[in-house]
């Protein structure tokens, strides 16, 4: 793969530096920095960090890496010296924290009880993507709800993001990190039960399948791994690489079924092809199957087809095409018809094909595409200069009150779509719900509870400024964004609209509503990026209970935790708790490293 000079950003872990191909001997780790990475960490890219967030990252993890991590392609080419100078310029003095003897359990057995009805295996409670909460699984009254206290508080040492999901079996819990740590943990009090270190960050929500006398807990990593442990002990039983692509990321929970998993593959070139050097673009989004027993690739079904020289750029270099059309979501699977759903991102360079920003059908025998149903034509980005307004969010498969079937999704565009799974995915209503864009409209996830379907919008906005060391960032505006729409679900009319929580004076806050939904009888969940988590009335979308995020925990783990920006997974709801992460640092949000939970109060 062809790595373009001055192009730096950050993936790994927690933070990665990516330093350029070539060799550079330089005497300190700021000439190293100056000339290697302050083009990217120190101006305006919203999906990079700025140096302010490296720093406070230990410098052995840094440097860890750099050796062994994902940017070991890269940085293999400098000197052992640059690479520990540069790792000490950026990062802290201290070693890598190890969590203290009091944040683990007295008794550290791990018991999954997957017979109970308190389960939420996944993205979803249920298989169809609808994050609706049953009110005997919810256990939460409207009266309890407005009653919610804080529990406990379980701190990510030394990241600055929070944005993996849970899983829970009947009060045991599993949960990723930024930084790669997988952590076995007791829903009721946080104490953690083990730990595994992962190759890169751990975004994808948990699964947990039986397997004989015991069980195996599946996930995916930020660099393109995808792991089995024993979830009894967090043994690993296998891991595989499931995209050799350098920018491939599994953001997305996969989907189980019948003895297969079947994990959604996602890139960040786009952000890559920005650089004038970069020979864009050669990832191809993709759904990958592999056997759970031993990790065996069943397919691998690409959603565009093998990417070629398409020409020269103004520049004189190549252009590779088609790319793109990732899968960032969680795919659903229709029974009845015997088809897996995925939702699928723009194109990165031309020709724009037919089965980017759509919803796709696939067989799930051997992966081929059945149908495609596209609702933006054209989306080339960055390079033709397209919307950039692909799916983020997952499809949902769901019955109407009248028991038609429908499959719904919604779009960065802002716009939610109903399509008829009977007719090729044909449109059957559609509606918009915010203004949309490449930083708007629906990003994670919507949720319906058997009445209306639920979807808030970003539709944020940010402005230039410049940070302590004289470098333009992007901050966020305070007055742009968020809205949380209920739709009827048979015909796509607005039944209310509650207006975005406001930020006041609150520094780095936006009230744009990225972060996925979840409901329960009588009321949605919904958490935004200036860290407000509320819950809705569904009946009106009046704000039943709020709670501020954005503050300092004193964790169960004994990890110094604070809350930022929610966005990404949004919160869980389950046998009478609410679980959220807190803390983003992307795209200018707030910084955060915390897992929260909330009871009633007794």
């Amino acid at each position: 793969m062809h790595l373009s000079r001055g192009v730096c950003y950050i993936l790994g872990r927690v933070a990665v530096l990516s330093l350029c191909a070539t060799a550079l001997n330089a005497a300190t780790g700021e000439e190293v920095y100056t000339k290697r990475c302050s083009g990217c960490h120190d101006q305006n890219n919203p999906r990079i960090p700025p140096r302010d967030s490296l720093k406070k990252i230990p410098a052995s993890r840094i440097l860890k890496v750099l050796d062994f991590g994902v940017m070991m392609q890269v940085a293999y080419q400098l000197s052992r010296e640059d690479r520990e100078a540069v790792a000490k310029f950026l990062g802290t003095d201290g070693t890598e924290l190890t969590l203290p003897a009091e944040a683990f359990c007295k008794d550290r057995t791990v018991s999954i009880n997957d017979k109970s009805k308190f389960i939420w295996n996944g993205w979803s409670p249920k298989g169809d993507n609808a994050r609706f909460q049953t009110a005997d699984v919810a256990a939460l009254s409207l009266d309890q709800v407005k009653k919610l206290k804080l529990k406990w508080a379980f701190g990510y040492d030394g990241d600055v993001n929070a944005f993996a999901f849970p899983a829970f079996f009947n009060g045991q819990m599993f949960v990723g990190s930024a930084r790669g740590a997988v952590h076995a943990l007791q829903a009721e009090t946080g104490c953690v039960q083990w730990t595994f270190d992962a190759n890169g960050p751990v975004r994808s929500a948990m699964l947990v399948v039986p397997s004989r006398a015991r069980h195996t807990l599946l996930f995916g990593d930020q660099i393109g791994w995808y792991y089995a442990l024993e979830a009894e002990t967090g043994k690993l039983i296998w891991k595989k690489r499931i995209d050799d692509h350098d920018t491939a990321r599994l953001t997305g929970a996969a989907l189980i079924h019948d003895g297969i998993v079947y994990v959604p593959v996602a890139s960040w070139e786009e952000t890559r092809s920005s650089g004038a050097d970069y020979l864009c673009c050669t990832f191809r989004g993709s759904l990958v199957a592999l056997r759970i027993r031993d990790g065996q690739q069943v397919w691998k079904s690409y959603m565009v087809p093998e990417p070629t020289e398409q020409g020269k750029s103004a520049s004189g270099k190549a252009k590779w095409g088609p790319s793109g059309a990732s899968i960032w979501s969680t795919p659903v699977y229709d029974a009845k018809r015997n088809l897996i759903y995925v939702t699928t991102g723009d194109n990165f360079s031309a020709p724009a094909t037919l089965t980017s920003d759509a919803l796709v059908a696939i067989d799930p025998a051997d992966g081929k595409i059945v149908w495609a149903s596209q609702t933006t034509a054209n989306d080339v980005s960055p390079s033709e200069k397209g919307p950039d307004v692909d799916f983020g969010s997952p499809p949902l498969l769901i019955r109407t009150p009248a028991g038609r079937e429908l499959i719904l999704a919604g779009q960065k565009s802002a716009m939610v779509y109903a399509f008829d799974p009977d007719k090729k995915g044909e449109i059957v209503w559609q509606t918009r719900v915010g203004r949309g864009g490449a930083q708007g409209g629906i990003q994670w996830g919507m949720s319906y509870d058997g009445q209306s379907v639920y979807a808030a919008v970003s539709d944020g906005a940010g402005k230039r400024s410049t940070d302590a060391n004289g470098a333009s960032v992007r901050i966020l505006d305070p007055a742009v964004g968020g809205g949380l729409t209920a739709l009827k679900v048979s015909d796509g009319s607005k039944v209310w609209y509650a207006p975005p929580p406001e930020c006041g004076t609150r520094p780095g806050c936006s009230p744009a509503q990225s972060a996925a939904l979840t409901s329960i009888p009588g009321a949605v969940f919904s958490g935004s990026l200036g860290g407000l988590l509320r819950a809705y009335s569904t009946e009106d979308g009046k704000v039943l209970w709020e709670f501020d995020t954005v503050q300092d925990f004193k964790t169960v783990n004994g990890v110094k935790a604070k809350g930022g920006a929610i966005d990404g997974p949004g919160p869980m709801v389950i046998d009478g708790m609410v679980f959220v992460n807190s803390g983003y640092s992307r795209f200018g949000g707030l910084p955060g490293n915390v897992l929260l939970a909330f009871a009633p109060e007794k």
